[in-house]
């Protein structure tokens, strides 16, 4: 790929994803696929005056090898430099940029019940951190292109010129094709405010999804919530962009008030594996049942990771015909298929959601109506023809949804 589109590339991801401040710090996540860019991206941090950048370098098939070999015991526990890192992040509220480029089928055939407890307990041990730390600083998930990635989607192509196309594609999806995607992300941050405003105007106390291939489904909203989509605001003040690319326009539901059935329009990839043609029932508010015809098994754990994994925690409206569904590309990637077609989230919801959020504890905001848990997990259930009707606080019906595009 052209090194100065890759440049342009690191910049928008370090000056519109995370906004780096001077004398900030930085931590990114990173698999060893494209260390080249990582580096592009370490040195587009320290240009915005980072005051020091640390890259945690992670290695799937190593990851496998701890699942398969530690126990579950040693697997759940975090260790006293470990918490002395999250305190050390409590602290400091580094900018945290995750550069995703997993093989979607990176861990098929671990012991997906160990491997989901040890995860379950590890994300309980982490949480009172990350209960102060959000809202209060920057953080923005990309991608980069994996050998084993690029295949998975490319599969007829050599693995170079799958990882080419990969990169083509997130680049185009990211809007930093054309080496302008600050400039690019100005204006299409200006259009989905305009659109999550006219939607915030409309009072919205329900939604009604039904579509052909059997979704038929009502989630209740909470009067004081918003929609949102974009770029995001720290409680002091600092813009960011949590996902690059991103088509969405969402919301965090009332935990609980859900009913019907939804069916998967793609692929779930979840802890390394992929859970196929799904659906997923709710009564009252919480799962009743799921199926699947590829790792059921996995699903079900999911659901039950702890008390809130059974609620949903976001619900997001994006068009069947988004720039990322135009490619034709089936990524097996959350991060670009959630951004294909509608999609909902089982766990935590997003305080910020809520008005006046910024003086309320986590346990208000959960009172609120927000829905607490360990995990967020989207899948996609966009189709052609879905339609989806709100129900305002006037009792009056307006469509949101025609066809799986906006009305």
């Amino acid at each position: 790929m052209n090194s100065k589109i890759l440049q342009k590339y690191a910049e928008l991801l370090a000056r519109c994803g995370l906004n780096v401040q001077p004398g900030q710090d930085v931590l990114i996540t990173a698999e060893l696929d494209q260390p080249e860019f990582v580096t592009m991206c370490v040195e587009e941090c320290y240009k915005l005056g980072a005051r020091s950048v640390i890259v945690d370098w992670t290695h799937q098939p190593a990851t496998k090898l701890h699942c398969n070999y530690r126990s579950l015991e040693t697997q759940s526990k975090l260790e006293k430099w470990q918490l002395a890192r999250w305190q050390w992040q409590v602290k400091n509220r580094p900018a945290k940029l995750f550069i995703e480029s997993d093989d979607p089928d990176g861990l098929a055939g671990v012991d997906h019940e160990k491997h989901s407890k040890a995860t379950a307990a590890v994300r309980a041990a982490i949480k009172p951190y990350r209960n102060k730390m959000d809202n209060h600083y920057q953080w923005c998930i990309a991608a980069v292109p994996g050998k084993a990635w690029a295949k998975k989607i490319f599969p007829d192509l050599p693995v170079s010129k799958a990882v080419e196309s990969l990169w083509k594609a997130i680049l185009s999806t990211a809007r930093a094709a054309d080496g302008n995607g600050v400039e690019n992300w100005k204006e299409h941050n200006a259009q989905l405010i305009e659109r999550y405003n006219y939607l915030n105007s409309l009072g919205i106390r329900s939604l009604h999804y039904s579509s052909s291939n059997g979704t038929e489904f009502t989630v209740g909203m909470i009067p004081n919530a918003l929609f949102s989509g974009g770029k995001e605001t720290t409680i002091e003040g600092i813009e960011f962009n949590p996902n690059i690319p991103s088509e969405e326009i969402f919301i965090s539901p009332r935990a609980g008030k859900a009913e019907g059935i939804l069916y998967a329009t793609k692929p779930l990839s979840w802890n390394g594996a992929l859970i196929e043609n799904f659906w997923v029932k709710f009564a009252k508010g919480r799962v009743v049942d799921v199926g699947a015809e590829k790792n059921e098994d996995l699903l079900r754990k999911m659901v039950s990771m702890d008390e809130g994994a059974s609620r949903l925690g976001e619900v997001a409206l994006v068009p069947f015909n988004s720039p990322i569904n135009n490619t034709g590309l089936l990524f097996y990637n959350t991060l670009f298929d959630e951004n294909a077609c509608c999609h909902v989230a089982l766990g935590f919801g997003f305080g910020n959601c809520l008005k006046g959020y910024e003086a309320m504890t986590p346990d208000e905001i959960h009172a609120a109506g927000i829905n607490d848990s360990i995990i967020h997990v989207d899948f996609m259930i966009g189709s052609r023809d879905l339609n989806i009707v709100a129900k305002t606080a006037r009792g009056k019906e307006v469509e949101i949804f025609r066809d799986g595009a906006w009305a």
